[in-house]
């Protein structure tokens, strides 16, 4: 049985999407971009603001209640329960420290039933002093050795997690060049359950 490693923001959940739609948008009525020109993650030039302001925003909506309210990715969780037991699953995230228990506690409540294990890659914060284990996915997955697929959203890690002969899948965001609709996509994905590696 093969075994996935899942991101968590923006392929189990609409993080971005929600937070710009729900968040920044509201606050910042002179925005005129909307999601889909959202090209670039991080997206705080095409907001004309710095990282900083940006990340606060985005911490800010980490911690309130929408994100506790945030829903799965329709798809991905059809997807689930047609082909979820096919495979082994764990997650895969880089968000801060102090976010990671919201983010397990979310994972396990709407994913719980397929996803055993939640591991995180801390984004790095100036308020968190913590050790550094894996600075990357490519990291943590070359020492954890028994992902076979990868499913994200940033085609930096799905490039780097295929050289270490891990397939990978991009899901398609506006900030990715994936060819793939979700669809699409998910369909590979429950292809490669017979597949050898």
């Amino acid at each position: 049985m093969k075994t996935i490693a899942w991101d968590v923001d923006d392929v189990l959940n609409d993080l971005m999407r929600s937070w710009f739609d729900d968040s920044w948008r509201p606050s910042h009525l002179d925005c005129l971009l909307d999601y889909d020109g959202i090209v670039e993650n991080p997206p705080h030039e095409l907001l004309c603001v710095s990282m900083s302001e940006y990340l606060i925003s985005l911490d800010s909506f980490r911690f309130s209640e929408a994100i506790r309210k945030m829903r799965p990715v329709p798809e991905v969780i059809t997807w689930f329960h047609q082909h979820g037991e096919r495979f082994r699953h764990i997650a895969l995230t880089a968000t801060p420290l102090r976010a990671a228990p919201l983010s397990s506690a979310w994972v396990m409540h709407h994913f719980g039933k397929w996803i055993r294990s939640f591991n995180v890659i801390p984004s790095k914060r100036q308020s968190e002093q913590i050790p550094i284990y894996d600075q990357s996915k490519e990291e943590f997955l070359r020492w954890f050795g028994r992902v076979d697929i990868l499913v994200d959203d940033s085609p930096v890690n799905v490039a780097e997690a295929q050289t270490l002969g891990i397939q990978a899948i991009l899901l398609p965001r506006p900030w990715n060049q994936s060819p793939l609709t979700l669809v699409e996509a998910l369909n590979v994905l429950a292809t490669l359950a017979d597949t050898t590696s």
